[in-house]
């Protein structure tokens, strides 16, 4: 009994510093986050803004019911699932096989894993959308150089193919930003490596010794051990990849263009909010945007159920 008492209130001595040392971050959260999240809720249901003609006052649902009747929210909404389409799965793709190169024992191994790694210290930034810019343009880019200057199979004569438009052609302005989102696999490409590493060779030992080759092994060791890992980035493309806003307000201009073919589901966000002014109407628009991405991440999750595999203390299951 005398041995229990002093356990007990060392547990609350730690609970209390607990408390104590980590009471920096839940203010800051509760100021900074907290809050505005919900004033952001209630004045998505008010028609406040800029105007001193309209007095604040409390509308209801009406911001919602306005984003239901807006032909560019839509476009803006479809805009950001056909870019999470293609990008969330490619991104995956891309730094996985990365991944795999970069766990196998070659030389000079450190020096290639942070070279590739470094592209995501600026992955989304404004230097990054401006270089890419270029890169694209058309007229004067060096993507586009190169592709008139392929020559045919005697190797002489070019073949005079002309580059796409690229952020300037509504029909490759989507295929342009996924390409750009390839930019930040570095990310991804280190979980996925650390992954790797934690699935045990003894498991490639043995499906070697039954006869597996190379695509065998990792379809049937490798993708199953790093399914949560898998689960993990997935989910957090997806949320990112809804969020993209950076890239393309300085390749549009801020503008969404052409014909709306960037104008992005965040983007449109920022131009309701600090441009229009109406902050009801962004802040309903931000929160159905969290609704989207909540459902999306419930049904990833229910769907992954059959798919990923945790491994648990004492679990005998055979991969």
């Amino acid at each position: 009994m005398l041995g229990i008492l002093p356990r007990q209130k060392l547990a609350r001595r730690e609970a209390i510093w607990f408390w104590v040392f980590i009471s920096p971050w839940v203010l800051g959260f509760l100021f900074f986050r907290g809050l505005p999240i919900l004033a952001s809720m209630g004045i998505s249901f008010t028609n406040f803004s800029n105007s001193s003609v309209k007095p604040l006052a409390f509308i209801g649902l009406e911001n919602y019911s306005a984003l239901f009747n807006d032909k560019v929210f839509y476009k803006s909404l479809q805009v950001s699932a056909l870019y999470t389409l293609f990008s969330v799965p490619l991104g995956i793709v891309f730094s996985l096989s990365l991944a795999m190169l970069l766990n196998q024992r070659v030389p000079f191994l450190g020096f290639f894993r942070t070279a590739y790694y470094l592209p995501a210290l600026i992955g989304g930034s404004v230097a990054v959308a401006y270089l890419f810019q270029l890169m694209l343009n058309p007229t004067f880019g060096v993507v586009n150089y190169f592709i008139s200057r392929l020559v045919g199979p005697d190797g002489l004569i070019p073949l005079g193919l002309k580059g796409p438009g690229w952020f300037f052609d509504p029909k490759w302005v989507l295929p342009s930003f996924v390409l750009v989102s390839l930019w930040g696999f570095g990310g991804p490409m280190l979980i996925y490596l650390a992954g790797l590493q934690g699935v045990p060779s003894v498991l490639y030992e043995a499906a070697r010794i039954d006869g597996a080759n190379a695509w065998h092994r990792f379809r049937n060791v490798t993708l199953p051990m790093i399914s949560p890992v898998i689960l993990f980035t997935f989910i957090t493309g997806i949320i990112g990849s809804f969020q993209i806003f950076t890239t393309a307000y300085v390749i549009s201009n801020g503008e969404g263009g052409p014909a709306y073919s960037s104008m992005f589901y965040v983007l449109y966000l920022y131009l309701n909010a600090f441009r229009r002014y109406r902050f009801g109407y962004a802040s309903a628009q931000a929160w159905l945007l969290f609704l989207v991405i909540l459902v999306l991440t419930v049904l990833a999750l229910r769907a992954s159920r059959q798919a990923v595999y945790y491994e648990t203390p004492g679990d005998d299951k055979t991969v």
